[in-house]
């Protein structure tokens, strides 16, 4: 996997339309933030054949913020949604998002009520043998997080041997800290709510959560500014997939390809690192 550095703060920085995308920083320190690639620069996505694509119809839902939410007007946000709407814009192509709920989204679009589904789903074997999938576009790692007066510096088997561990019951973060860190007192929690109740009262040492969802909560209020992340990113696949992509029905290629040809340029063109620093400010990795 391939990474690009950059902070907040760099967003000016970013490259203009049609300059290669920030390689990284000089100076860099541990406060910035890691923007994910998931694109091989060496790559060239040759432009596919557009009149067999001749508008997309997104599928998305709005119950599942950064990544798409109900904004104040009532319309569809979020980092899906921006995806999908800088797509259309790249392809030159119109482009409608439809909300619905999130078990209905492959019924709908099985039954041809759209295009493209964005929001979330994790590539499976499932998926794959059911519906044509994009290039990944965001991997979900797991990731430590620590109140900043906890005296740790590593998210290691060691370094936390001894060390209380929160988890959510019956998750997979849960059974890789009982495969990995035996030597750690694990503690499981019926919600992720309870699990950072558990960490900010001081219940237990370290909460083990996904990174996404935890990034966004250390930068919003709930946190209180209590805590930060613990050591770097952990990605097994066997545990915590093998990321996030768009989903249309079988058959589609020239929409798979059309898809994958945007978010490549996306990245090439540093577009993607925007979007990423505006759903993510703390960061994933």
């Amino acid at each position: 996997m391939l990474f690009l550095v950059a902070t907040a703060a760099l967003l000016a920085m970013l490259p203009a339309r049609g300059q290669a995308p920030l390689a990284g920083a000089e100076g860099a320190t541990p406060s910035q933030v890691t923007i994910p690639s998931y694109w091989d620069p060496r790559r060239r996505s040759e432009r596919v054949d557009l009149t067999r694509v001749p508008q997309i119809r997104f599928l998305t839902e709005d119950d599942f913020p950064p990544f798409n939410f109900a904004g104040p007007d009532g319309r569809p946000v979020g980092f899906n949604v921006d995806i999908a709407r800088a797509i259309c814009e790249e392809l030159g192509v119109p482009c409608t998002i439809q909300v619905r709920r999130f078990d209905l989204l492959t019924e709908s679009l099985d039954r041809n009520a759209g295009d493209a589904v964005i929001a979330s789903l994790a590539i499976s074997p499932d998926i794959r043998r059911r519906y044509e999938v994009s290039d990944r576009y965001l991997e979900t790692p797991a990731r430590f997080l620590i109140r900043r007066d906890t005296r740790l510096t590593e998210a290691t088997p060691e370094a936390l041997a001894g060390r209380s561990i929160a988890t959510v019951q019956g998750s997979a973060h849960e059974a890789y800290v009982t495969q990995f860190f035996r030597l750690s007192a694990r503690r499981s929690y019926p919600d992720i709510e309870a699990a950072r109740r558990a960490l900010l009262e001081r219940d237990v040492d370290v909460l083990f959560a996904d990174g996404a969802a935890s990034g966004f909560w250390l930068a919003g209020e709930a946190s209180a500014g209590c805590c930060s992340f613990l050591g770097g990113a952990f990605t097994e696949s066997r545990y915590f997939g093998e990321g996030l992509a768009i989903v249309m029905r079988r058959g589609n290629d020239p929409l798979r390809r059309a898809i994958n040809h945007a978010l490549q340029r996306l990245w090439e063109k540093g577009t993607y690192a925007e979007l990423y620093l505006k759903a993510f400010p703390a960061g994933i990795y």
